[in-house]
């Protein structure tokens, strides 16, 4: 006997149908993998725990729309699901201001993250799955479960294409996810047309190697039940996820279902009447919902989540008193904010203290403040001895069976993995729980993985990149490990801290910074080489992101600089003022949380009538925002040791001391203002 009848059928059909109504009313979108995949929805939906008055409940399950351009059908789940989405919302798809943009954006109500660029979504998947079983290890206690949620995802052949899924897929394997499952709509169309113009592979067999529990469903468009009985076994793989392969019709029911011009196209209007006669609705009316449908979706989904939602706040009561600490543990993370006078960690620096390169600087501060941050979960991808990214205690992120650690542990080994370490890292955040991400390195690999660094600018996901090697100053690896473009690129995303510490006090600034933020991701560069606490340096004043680091009065120059340069660019003003010039030294270690200063502080920085000129043994590109001139390096770097391949580019106190009295004489008798001045 079936578990599903007509009223299901019937849902089904209007979570098509108002799907193919969006995309129609657009004129713009993809209504053929929404006709797909509304079967698996409606039966994924009808069983999942979600609360749609409390859509952050930290137990609810998660849906994940990896192939965000099927955004019509979540947006159609979302409002039938009593999500804070009208028809009227539905109606205004893809419209500029729309609760319902062209792909799910993080900050829309019941979407868990931003997707789109295809496979990140299901590497998401696995950061929410990770961070579920951490969360759940950490609080849950015999009689008292408080995190026992399962992530689910949808994802098609595009994703299943993109190296990232595959490096996720991978790791998920190896971590054993159980409660992650994924449904892979196999409905061999892309763009191109077939998939067998360029995919071929056994995406199964692929996916048993990465050690996923796989299930093929035959008839996705249809069987209901088959869709339940491989999701209920799937929920049973405790030590594995699972791939559920679900064969189905691109555009089923269309006029051109199973072709290619469904799936970037709305359906033609006659198409779209023909479709809703098939389906037994009125050809000529557009987003219609029986009240029985919403009837049903009230009573099967929205009423049961919210009940599940009252008894896991008793059982936090009843866990609150037998748990004193912990829940007044979980409470905090789970509004949001970090320990109090948890900064009083961050370690502090003298010019009495010894030269030491930013990277170690860096452990000392996760050393430091890894006891105070339980929400703290990092790691890095093969690089832990380089990036210095694991503290002394740490315990890994493991299967409790492989020996290696266990799921409580804090640490995660991502392997030569970065940009799944970066999607991964995204969707640990948005899981809640105020976890702070952050994975380690070599600055110029974070371009690797530059297309989940753009998502958690775009989503606010506050993850922290660890990114050790920062310049020429790694030496003998040479021009390819060597970043020269890379914080230029990273400088100009919005919303994306880009710290370049000088000293210990400015690299327990940038950690302060970027921890305390909620929405701004950041990229914290670290030294190889040793480098002095600097005189003048503090927390404080780096926290503005820029700071005067020596001042003088009547000064012939300003000179800014970064990290490594940094104390070079004091030693250049020493060179400058043996020979009565007068240099202002500036440190800018962060552009963006610079910018956000007051414009009186800005100018009082860069003030007005003295020449400024950057130095960074970096791409100049971004510096013209700050700088009159820039010292820089527009070329790739070059083999050797450290200190030689400084001295042949003359980064040198007197490499720049030379070109500060060329920047001082072209500017002579001309009136100089600063650049931070702009017409709006």
């Amino acid at each position: 006997m079936s578990n599903f009848s007509d009223i299901d059928r019937l849902a089904i059909s209007t979570i098509r149908l108002l799907s193919v109504d969006q995309v129609a009313a657009a004129n713009s979108g993809h209504p053929g993998a929404p006709l797909g995949l509304a079967p698996a929805a409606h039966v994924i939906w009808k069983q999942m725990r979600l609360n749609p008055k409390n859509p952050e409940w930290i137990n609810r399950d998660r849906f994940v729309l990896s192939n965000g351009h099927a955004c019509a059908l979540l947006y159609s789940m979302l409002h039938l699901s009593g999500f804070d989405f009208s028809i009227e919302d539905l109606q205004s798809f893809r419209q500029l201001g729309s609760k319902c943009p062209g792909h799910p954006e993080f900050e829309l109500p019941g979407v868990e993250v931003t997707t789109g660029p295809l496979g990140q979504g299901i590497s998401n998947a696995v950061g929410i799955a990770i961070a579920q079983a951490n969360f759940a290890a950490t609080y849950n206690k015999p009689n008292y479960t408080l995190s026992d949620s399962f992530t689910y995802a949808f994802l098609g052949d595009g994703c299943l294409q993109e190296g990232v899924s595959s490096e996720a897929s991978s790791l998920a394997g190896h971590l054993k996810l159980g409660n992650l499952i994924a449904f892979y709509d196999d409905n061999q169309i892309t763009i191109d047309g077939n998939t067998n113009v360029s995919f071929t592979e056994d995406v199964a067999k692929r996916y048993e190697a990465y050690g996923w529990e796989v299930l093929h469903v035959q008839n996705g468009n249809e069987d209901l039940d088959g869709i339940l009985e491989a999701l209920n076994q799937a929920k049973k793989s405790q030590d594995k996820p699972t791939l559920i392969k679900m064969t189905t019709t691109i555009g089923f029911g269309s006029l051109n279902a199973g072709s290619h011009s469904v799936h970037g196209s709305p359906l033609k209007p006659d198409d779209v009447k023909q479709l809703k006669t098939a389906l037994g609705f009125n050809a000529d009316q557009s987003f219609v919902v029986p009240q029985e449908v919403y009837d049903f979706y009230n009573k099967e989904i929205i009423q049961p989540g919210q009940q599940l939602n009252e008894a896991w706040n008793k059982t936090l009561e009843e866990y609150s008193a037998k748990y004193p600490e912990l829940a007044a543990e979980l409470k905090r993370r789970i509004s949001g904010e970090l320990p109090q006078g948890w900064e009083s960690a961050l370690p502090l620096y003298t010019p009495k203290d010894s030269a030491v390169a930013t990277r170690k600087l860096s452990e000392i501060v996760l050393q430091n403040i890894q006891g105070t941050l339980p929400e703290m979960i990092g790691g890095s991808a093969d690089l832990t001895p380089s990036n210095l990214t694991r503290w002394k205690e740490a315990v890994d992120f493991q299967p409790p069976s492989t020996g290696l650690g266990d799921y409580a542990g804090r640490y995660i080994r991502y392997g030569v993995r970065e940009h799944g370490m970066g999607a991964i890292m995204n969707g640990i955040s948005a899981f809640g729980a105020n976890y702070k991400a952050y994975g380690g390195t070599f600055l110029n690999f974070v371009s690797y993985a530059s297309g989940a660094v753009r998502l958690s600018a775009l989503s606010g996901h506050p993850v922290i990149w660890v990114a050790t090697h920062d310049s020429i100053g790694l030496g003998e690896d040479g021009p390819t490990h060597q970043p020269i473009e890379t914080l230029a690129h990273f400088r100009a995303l919005p919303n994306m801290q880009v710290w370049r510490p000088a000293d210990g006090n400015e690299v327990s600034a940038a950690y302060k910074v970027a921890l305390t933020h909620k929405h701004t991701p950041a990229v914290i560069a670290l030294s190889r080489q040793n480098l002095p606490q600097l005189e003048g340096s503090s927390i404080e004043k780096a926290s503005k992101g820029g700071y005067v680091l020596q001042e003088v009065d009547n000064a012939d120059i300003t000179l800014v600089s970064t990290g490594s340069e940094v104390s070079i660019t004091v030693e250049a003003a020493k060179v400058l003022a043996g020979k009565n010039i007068k240099a202002r030294v500036v440190s800018l270690p962060d552009f963006h949380t610079f910018d956000q200063q007051p414009e009186e502080y800005q100018l009082s920085v860069f003030p007005d009538g003295v020449p400024i000129m950057s130095i960074e043994v970096l791409s100049t590109s971004g510096w013209s925002k700050y700088a009159h001139e820039s010292f820089g390096l527009d070329r790739f770097g070059a083999s050797g040791k450290a200190p030689e391949i400084y001295k042949a580019f003359e980064f040198t106190p007197e490499g720049i001391s030379t070109r500060a009295e060329k920047t001082i004489a072209f500017y002579k008798n001309k009136q100089v203002t600063s650049p931070l001045h702009k017409p709006f």
